[in-house]
């Protein structure tokens, strides 16, 4: 084990000093990637470069477009509808624009939805579309049960998770950016950035009919997804693979808590149910690693029924066994990558393509509106995009401000992934052990992880002291009645454990962006003169 995870660890009780200790190592790690990233071009690959017929760059087409869009999935068509609001001239790239058929982004935390009705956009995930309210979790572990409801005192009725089917929500959304005259909605497929001198100017795509096109705007925002084909332009990714779901969907039975999403402990790792309209149960089974049993030679169908069917609670069991029974098995890879953005004069990443955090949270909605709402604010005051390198700089400043939230809820995502999985290391069952008695004490146990894990409380040294509250919690357990040899070496394995799992994911967000935002320069950037 890396010796500053051993030695976090050990000095878990002087959080001060732990903290100081990673963020010399962290900072010194970061100076290396600035002189790394000033050393790289920004002419990658990936980029097309438009000569004219004597060898010179053309000259950019006054398109008479501000932004053009690349993607109109959650992301791409909340921003174009944003935007377009803003008197903003938009041209919108979508791949498909059919309805989506997925098994994720179906649940949308209570502190995304406040950003959605914050982009006028609250009637996309209401009963137009059969949305389900969502009110907290319950987890489940070997017969046990508790429930974590959301903060939401203070907020009036309408307030809370809403989960839906994530195709109609686009839909309804891609409906509302139909009606912006100043919006074109296109369907096309986006196959370069076109680079000139350095900058992005607009895009190469081919259109339905399979012409080539090209579309030039003073910024380009690249939202295609997680397999993003624009991104390596863009960041330096990282895309980590730690699991896969099955997805089913269960008709016509009730959840043992209503309205709410319940967690299963399982073995090997986490089984989720929610509603996603008023007849219909969306159950999400992960299965750890890149590989899943073949669903075509009926393996899956047999995982299903042979391990996975025993964790199910009774009340669901019936339906789960008709669902599995029907046969509509649906997979998908489960991905997680830090942002890691290279500034690029004329473009920028968001949502999926530039940052993405396991599932199990049901967080990443709530990151790209948040995401959104910050860029609207940051572009507001601007009139005029075309200087490109001065914009460039001023967004910088996008990269820090958004930290609290992304990077809270994606520690807490990938934190508690590991945590919730099961494990033959003594150390980690504790963990996994302390961390659903801990949540179950209720008080501040209970309402401060529920709290950021709905997005109401981006507040990262929160989430920090939670997380080795409850490793803390372990170890206490261990000494009771009494300590011994034994049961110190494994609470001091169990703290060991904790501070490998939480460490390298503060590390992937930037330990100083994280809990230090003021400290960067970038995040006192001003609108560059009009």
């Amino acid at each position: 084990m890396d010796y500053q995870y051993v030695l976090g660890g050990v000095l878990v009780s002087l959080l001060g000093s732990v903290f100081f200790m990673i963020i010399n190592t962290t900072l010194s790690g970061e100076k290396k990637k600035v002189v790394e990233k000033d050393s790289r071009s920004i002419n990658g690959d990936g980029y097309v470069r438009m000569p004219s017929q004597n060898g010179s760059f053309q000259p950019e087409i006054a398109s008479g477009t501000d932004v053009v869009i690349v993607g109109a999935g959650v992301a791409g068509a909340a921003l174009a509808y944003t935007l377009g609001k803003e008197g903003r001239r938009v041209h919108v790239i979508e791949r498909d624009l059919s309805e989506p058929d997925r098994i994720v982004g179906e649940l949308l935390q209570p502190g995304g939805y406040l950003k959605l009705i914050e982009l006028g956009l609250a009637d996309c995930a209401n009963e137009s579309i059969d949305a389900q309210k969502v009110f907290g979790y319950a987890l489940y572990k070997n017969g046990n049960d508790t429930k974590l409801s959301y903060p939401l005192e203070n907020y009036t009725s309408d307030i809370a998770g809403r989960s839906f089917h994530n195709g109609r929500f686009i839909q309804r959304m891609r409906e509302r950016v139909a009606t912006l005259k100043n919006v074109t909605l296109e369907q096309g497929t986006v196959t370069t950035l076109i680079e000139e001198k350095g900058t992005v100017k607009g895009v190469m795509y081919k259109n339905r009919a399979g012409e080539e096109m090209r579309s030039y705007a003073p910024l380009t925002i690249v939202c295609d997804g997680c397999f993003s084909n624009l991104r390596r332009n863009l960041c330096t990714p990282k895309v980590d693979n730690p699991s896969c779901f099955v997805g089913l969907i269960l008709e016509n039975c009730d959840l043992p808590h209503a309205n709410h999403g319940h967690v299963i402990l399982g073995d090997p790792s986490p089984i989720l149910f929610y509603p996603i309209s008023s007849t219909e149960v969306r159950c999400l089974v992960d299965v750890p690693g890149t590989k899943v049993p073949s669903v075509a030679n009926g393996e899956m169908a047999k995982y299903l029924k042979t391990v996975v069917a025993p964790q199910v609670p009774p009340q669901l069991l019936k339906s789960f066994l008709a669902a599995v029974e029907k046969g509509n098995i649906r997979t998908m890879q489960n991905k997680s990558m830090p942002a890691t953005p290279v500034p690029t004069p004329g473009a920028i990443l968001l949502g999926d393509a530039f940052n993405m955090r396991h599932p199990l949270t049901g967080g990443g909605m709530t990151v790209a509106l948040s995401d959104i709402v910050l860029l609207r604010d940051l572009l507001r005051p601007l009139t005029d995009l075309s200087d490109a390198p001065a914009l460039c700089e001023y967004l910088e400043s996008f990269y820090t401000l958004r930290k609290p939230v992304s990077s809270t809820i994606n520690t807490l995502a990938g934190a508690l992934y590991k945590v919730f999985c099961a494990s033959p290391d003594p150390a980690r069952q504790e963990m996994r052990e302390a961390c659903f008695d801990y949540l179950s004490l209720g008080g501040i146990c209970s309402y401060g992880p529920i709290s950021l894990l709905s997005g109401l409380n981006p507040r990262p040294i929160h989430l920090f002291l939670h997380f080795f509250a409850v490793a803390v919690y372990g170890i206490g357990r261990l000494m009771i009645p009494f300590p011994t040899p034994k049961r110190v070496w494994l609470g001091t394995r169990l703290i060991l454990g904790a501070s490998g799992i939480i460490f390298p994911i503060i590390k992937g967000e930037g330990v100083r962006q994280m809990f230090f935002p003021v400290t960067i320069p970038a995040y006192y950037n001003a609108p560059p003169l009009q």
